[in-house]
């Protein structure tokens, strides 16, 4: 893995445990509803891409598909739903935890093989996930868990894509910009309960513009060195980050059993990052 690659996989994954701070701050202590928050955040993510876009390159020259797009959608969705449920860290976990096996299964079914120093660390992650799942005083909410499995399965097609896309800044304000009346569906859908205050919409509007649009474009620069394991696996880092800072700023439990599945979480990604580099 290059630096340029490592770099810029390390800023996207701050950006993604942003999200997570964010909408859980957002939906914890402010009025917004979940419908609101995604037809936000989408909405200033294809708003702060199109003038990276115009200025940046001094063209608009979208790309992006469709189904990039309803994978966001459907990933920003359920997102904000799972998040009225779920502590910062823990949706973190849940989320990219699918998103591993998500992406670890499908890079197999196309041919990528495991060493067994890879295959001891991808089980040494999901043994993590299937230890903070175990029914028990701090399990997660059921509805809030599916919800965010969900959220992580699109997100884990959203890379997918992602690997085949061309220009990173130019895809993803494409698919943001696709990806917004797909959210305004969404608010329509969610009429009865709209509510959004001043906080509330500073919230969705930081998660749309930086940790999300910004924060995208950098990780769909990243996977173009990265393979669709080393994709999913670093991106369990996430929930690690999301706990810390959780525990931190919005004075969420750090609890024993959560430091334990960090560890093996962490480890996990260490031992598939250290395989990958010993076959070169």
């Amino acid at each position: 893995m290059s630096y340029r690659t490592l770099l810029l996989t390390a800023l996207a994954m701050l950006a993604f445990a942003g999200n997570s701070l964010l909408c859980r701050l957002a939906l914890r202590d402010t009025a917004i509803d979940p419908a609101s928050f995604t037809a936000l955040r989408l909405a200033s993510g294809a708003v702060i891409l199109l003038l990276l876009l115009r200025f940046g390159s001094g063209r608009m020259a979208l790309q992006g598909n469709w189904s990039g797009a309803l994978a966001l959608f459907v990933y920003a969705g359920a997102f904000s739903l799972a998040y009225l449920h779920l502590d910062a860290g823990v949706g973190a976990l849940i989320l990219f935890g699918s998103v591993q096996l998500g992406m670890s299964g499908w890079g197999l079914l196309k041919g990528e093989r495991l060493t067994r120093l890879q295959a001891a660390g991808l089980t040494l992650a999901a043994l993590g996930l299937g230890l903070w799942l175990l029914p028990g005083s701090s399990a997660p909410a059921l509805s809030g868990t599916l919800l965010m499995v969900l959220a992580g399965l699109a997100w884990a097609c959203y890379s997918l894509i992602g690997r085949r896309a061309g220009d990173p800044l130019a895809s993803t304000a494409g698919n943001f910009l696709r990806a917004t009346p797909l959210g305004v569906l969404m608010l329509l859908a969610f009429a009865g309960s709209w509510q959004v205050d001043g906080l509330g919409l500073l919230y969705a509007l930081l998660s749309g513009a930086l940790t999300s649009g910004l924060g995208y474009a950098l990780w769909y620069a990243a996977l173009k060195g990265l393979s669709a394991i080393q994709g999913a696996s670093v991106q369990l880092s996430v929930p690690v980050i999301a706990a810390l800072l959780g525990s931190l700023l919005l004075a969420e439990s750090l609890s024993l059993r959560l430091l334990l599945v960090s560890a093996m979480t962490l480890g996990g990604i260490g031992l598939v990052l250290w395989g990958q580099a010993r076959r070169y």
